[in-house]
């Protein structure tokens, strides 16, 4: 399978600019669970249509595949997210009180 030069620049552009880190002090330092949330959400909700979509072949298998990797991303940011919190909760009941 060969891959076009402008698609792999195209792509490694992407990942570059989702794993740069934030600057808080640009954005206002606003990341709270709920904007998290609302991330998510959209993010599940944008890669649903999208598969829709090419289920009734109204997109192309490239952008469903993009879809489907970016809401893998999410699911799996959700479940680690998860995870530590129950973790955290289960560090504060073995507490002394």
């Amino acid at each position: 399978m060969d891959i076009p030069s402008h698609i792999a620049s195209q792509l490694y552009t992407n990942a570059q600019n989702v794993a740069k880190p934030v600057d808080e002090s640009a954005s206002g330092g606003d990341t709270s669970f709920a904007k998290l949330a609302a991330n998510f959400m959209e993010s599940m909700r944008s890669g649903e249509a999208t598969v829709k979509a090419g289920l009734v072949g109204k997109a192309d298998p490239h952008s469903v595949v993009e879809a489907l990797a970016a809401t893998e991303l999410a699911v799996q940011t959700a479940v680690t997210v998860r995870d530590r919190v129950v973790e955290a909760y289960q560090e504060i009941l073995r507490m002394p009180v």
